[in-house]
Parts: structure tokens; sequence; C-alpha cells
């Protein structure tokens, strides 16, 4: 079986979890890696028996490697667009994590990308997963009537340590935190926000009589931080057509990410949005659990996808993976909700 080579730049947690699902995959090959970082980088070439050749110390020698068919960009946000430029002056497809962008003005370089054929999409993992695809199934069939509105949330409390003896105390914040540092693009919204979103997103576009690439952002409440960083943030997308999404994001509180989708006969209810497990289904009164038994690693579906679409010559992963439109859509979103 063909398989699809796949190089990664930065190798952060996520790109450890990531490289793990290569074990799942039948289609894809992790075949080179790059960090500036010597020490990480010969622990993972170690680790998954990478070719000393395809092991890079400086990410354009990787971009530059032309047994590469597709680069897995998992550095911080703010880093993303000079590296998605680079790949794309290299010929090389992309996948990028999340958020792709830090504003909309860097999302318009996407319009490049179709000069060129090339492959692009950003790395929302939970778009691939089983939980995902039976959400927009029961949807479509209409099993909990016509949908109007949803609610989605993503926080994590990282400034109170646990109670002692009934108090909370604060954390010190470390202001060069790429999460808490203002020059670095930290915040809530951008880091955590972008899923509830995304997600939103998501679902107005499977909707009848809505139009998801009209929407207005409304009731927006932020809490800013000492590092002058929003650090816990709420507000409303109004989609066209009438369909609303109420979104929240928090550095401040561990609100989960739960999101919760109602319609005229019932309601969707998920406790893991962006890690799947069950799904819950209300209607009339009654209960039903849905269970999603997703396998080891998670990143092994988009892996798998991902590659899959590239094997079949697109340059747009199969749906529900995020398209280059939905990306420049939810970079304006959260544009908006940053600087209302």
């Amino acid at each position: 079986m063909k398989k699809i080579n796949w190089g990664i730049i930065g190798l952060g947690n996520i790109a450890n979890i990531f490289s793990e699902a290569f074990l799942n995959v039948n289609n894809a090959k992790l075949l080179s890696i790059a960090s500036q970082n010597s020490k990480k980088l010969e622990n993972f070439r170690a680790k998954y028996n990478i070719d000393k050749v395809f092991s890079f110390n400086n990410y354009s020698k990787l971009l530059k490697c032309k047994e590469i068919d597709i680069v897995y960009i998992s550095l911080p946000h703010v880093f993303h667009y000079d590296l998605i430029v680079k790949s794309f002056e290299n010929n090389k497809n992309v996948l990028v994590e999340k958020p792709a962008f830090i504003n909309l003005n860097q999302a318009n370089f996407l319009s490049e990308f179709k000069k060129k054929n090339l492959f692009f999409t950003e790395g929302f993992m939970y778009r691939y997963l089983p939980q995902t695809q039976k959400i927009i199934s029961i949807i479509k069939n209409g099993e909990i009537g016509k949908i109007n509105s949803m609610e989605s949330s993503f926080g994590l409390n990282l400034l109170k340590k646990k109670k002692f003896f009934f108090f909370n105390k604060r954390k010190k914040i470390d202001p060069n935190n790429r999460l808490f540092n203002k020059e670095l693009a930290g915040g809530c919204i951008l880091d955590l926000g972008c899923y509830t979103s995304s997600f939103s997103l998501l679902i107005a576009s499977i909707l009848e009589n809505i139009n998801h690439k009209n929407f207005n952002i409304l009731n927006v409440k932020k809490e800013m931080g000492e590092t002058k960083i929003d650090i816990e943030s709420d507000a409303v997308i109004s989609f066209e057509g009438g369909f609303k999404s109420k979104i929240k994001s928090s550095f401040k509180n561990n609100i989960g990410s739960k999101s919760i989708i109602y319609g005229s006969e019932g309601k969707i209810i998920l406790n893991n949005t962006w890690h799947g497990g069950s799904i819950k289904k209300e209607v009339k009164n009654k209960t039903y659990e849905i269970k999603e038994n997703n396998i080891k690693n998670i990143y092994s579906y988009q892996i798998e996808s991902v590659s899959q679409s590239l094997l079949d010559g697109l340059v747009q992963p199969y749906f529900p993976g995020t398209s280059a439109e939905e990306t420049l859509l939810n970079t304006k979103i959260l544009e908006e909700w940053l600087n209302v």
C-alpha cells in the first residue's frame, strides 16, 4: 500500500502525541522531523526510529527535502504564518496546528495555495473523530428536530492552585509563557476559543436555510489578565438565518469541553467535545447514550484521513475536515471576538 511521507516541524508535547498516532495508520509514515532543540531532536529520532538523514536542526532543510509529501507544523501559532509561507515556497502540502493564523490578514495568504494546487488544512483533530461523524448524522437525520442554537465551551484553570484549607492560591504567571504573552499571541480566545468557533461553523454549515458564511459576533464579555491577555471570554455567534451559538473560553476556570446542540424536539449533549467518548441524545424526555470508542490515539483519524485525501489527489480534506474556506471564516470570527 502506498504511504504518504510526513515531516514534523516543532517537537513539543503535541508533536509527540501526534507521532505516536502513526502506529495506528496504514497509509502514512513519519519520515522526517525538525527542531532547533538538539536534545529533543535526538530523543525523537531514537523514539520513533527516524533515519538521521531525515532529522534536521533547521526547518528550511526539512522543507527542501523532496521525499516529504506533507509537513505538519506543530509550533506555537505565532510562528505558523512564516512557516506556512515557506512551505508554500517549497511546494509542500500543509497540516498546521490550530489556530492556523492569528489574524485575517495572514489567513488571506491561503489564496496562494489554490494557485499552486497545494493541500492545506488546519489541525482540528476533533473533526475526524467517530463522535463528530455521529453528531452530523443525528442532525441530518432530523433526530432532534430543527436545530436552532448551540453552546460550546473550552476552559482550563491555569491561574489557581488546588484548594488548600478551602483557599485557592493564585499561581505565579510567567510572562514569557506563550499562553500569557501578548507578543506571542497569548490568550484563551486564540488558544482554546478557536475550538468552540470552529465547532459552531461546522454545525452551522450543515443546517438548511442557514448561511454559515455570514455572521455577527454579539454579547462579547472579556476579562483581561495581569499580562494584558484575555483570560476568560464569552460571545455569541449569530448566523444569517437565525442559528446562534454561545461560545466560551477560559484560562481561569476549569469549565471543561462541553457542548449542547438544541433542536425543536430535543438536544445533543457532549461532555467531551474535543476528545470524544459518548453522546447523550435527549428526545421527548428520554435520554439515549451513544458510546463512540476511539482507538488509543485520536490523532490517528486525522492522519489517516488527510493522507487519504492526498493519495486521492485532493487539495482539501474530506468532510468534515477543516477546509481553507473554513479557516478563513474561523479566523474572521476570532479576530472580531478579540477586537470587540
